[in-house]
């Protein structure tokens, strides 16, 4: 049975190495000719997907990378993978997905499966994927959705044990989803329509995006009142029932939870529905950096211009080297707004835009800032970095925490 994955990221390349490995004939499609080139090559732009894991796929002749859509043509499945990210105002951007579709009706040859794994508000499938594709293809497919729940960098939950949720618009389409899942993904869950597992990929990033506002709103309250927020939550943590720890930071970050909560907000709108809890948490979480820029501005002196800052971790979360989002990214560009000199370091990251990663070479800056903190980074060479440390990961020995 031959499979296609459309978009070969940080969902549909694992995606793709796991059902190559469970025996499919796997296609991974991408625009990005030089990705291709380089998975072909056996090389991984993710951590979660080794270049032996490639290696090991090409070999079995399981898998191949194509930006060719002639490739895709007399595929059974076919996946949909591609970013859902907003636009300026903040709205939902399925360019891709539209693209993904468009690619999907005018190559595939036969009747096939065609699952939406990208995260996209309630209808989606039913009323722009299938509808899309069925006006533009000579052949009659079938859809269904299995929204993804991927962790970079999670060594405990991946595809194989993280519970799987999906619906088709017809049971044929849902069975055939169970059963091809079932190769190599342990739990299924099936829901009664498509816009149940839509909705529910939503909340569950919406219930996080709330949850770490709340968290980054106590350590603006307990700053006031003098208290560690890091010992306090760990104190509510004590209570076996009824409480989950979330930690504040310098805000929130990657491909889910800075942008689902605002396309379940998009759909509340659309509906009449104001979603204010999703758009109070959206903007405490989006204003944690221009707080603690203002802070660390107060007990420096109540200026920042011309100061040499360092901030350390440019991902959006630790031992990873995604930067989709990363509030760090917002964090630096107030910083630069108000006149500081930024230098920026990340074992992980190296480059990013037309700068690179400096090495921590002793006491060089006059701030240092720790947004993330990869396992990697060497905890003593920062703090030796400069003499006012401010830390937001709350991990620093010594420092001013949030």
């Amino acid at each position: 049975m031959k499979i296609v994955v459309i978009g070969q990221g940080y969902v549909g390349l694992p995606l793709a190495f796991y059902a190559a490995k469970s025996g499919y004939e796997v296609v991974g499609f991408d625009s990005n000719s030089k990705l291709v080139s380089d998975l072909n090559n056996s090389k991984s732009h993710i951590k979660d997907v080794s270049d032996n894991d490639l290696s090991e796929v090409i070999h079995m002749g399981t898998y191949m990378a194509t930006s060719n859509p002639i490739d895709i043509g007399n595929a059974d499945i076919a996946l949909i993978a591609v970013p859902t990210p907003l636009t300026e105002n903040r709205e939902p951007d399925l360019s891709f997905i539209e693209s993904a579709c468009d690619v999907l009706a005018l190559n595939l040859t036969k009747s096939a499966l065609i699952i939406n794994e990208s995260t996209s508000y309630p209808g989606t499938l039913r009323n722009l994927i299938a509808k899309r594709v069925d006006a533009k293809s000579s052949v009659h497919h079938r859809f269904a959705v299995s929204p993804e729940r991927v962790d970079p960098g999670n060594a405990e939950w991946g595809i194989e044990n993280t519970p799987r949720l999906y619906a088709g618009l017809t049971q044929e389409a849902a069975l055939e989803t169970r059963i091809f899942y079932a190769n190599f993904c342990k739990i299924l869950i099936e829901v009664s329509t498509p816009e149940v597992a839509e909705a529910a990929k939503l909340f569950e990033n919406s219930f996080r995006q709330v949850n770490i506002a709340l968290a980054n709103e106590l350590a603006l309250i307990t700053r006031g009142i003098g208290i560690s927020v890091n010992e306090v939550i760990d104190a509510a943590s004590s209570k076996p029932y009824g409480f989950m720890k979330f930690s504040p930071g310098v805000g929130v970050g990657g491909h889910c939870i800075p942008v689902d909560p605002s396309y379940l907000a998009y759909t509340a709108k659309s509906i009449g529905v104001e979603p204010r809890f999703i758009e109070l948490a959206n903007k405490v979480n989006l204003n944690m950096p221009i707080k603690i820029v203002n802070r660390i501005k107060a007990e420096n002196g109540g200026t920042l211009s011309g100061k040499k800052i360092l901030v350390c971790g440019l991902a959006y979360k630790p031992n990873i080297a995604d930067t989709r989002e990363s509030p760090t990214v917002i964090l630096i560009d107030e910083l630069e707004k108000e006149g500081a000199k930024v230098s920026w370091h990340d074992p992980l990251v190296l480059n990013w835009k037309e700068s690179t990663s400096v090495e921590l070479s002793g006491e060089s800056y006059e701030v240092t800032i720790v947004a993330i903190l990869h396992d990697s980074m060497d905890i003593a060479k920062i703090a030796a970095s400069s003499k006012y440390l401010f830390d937001c990961t709350g991990k620093m020995p010594g420092g001013h925490k949030l």
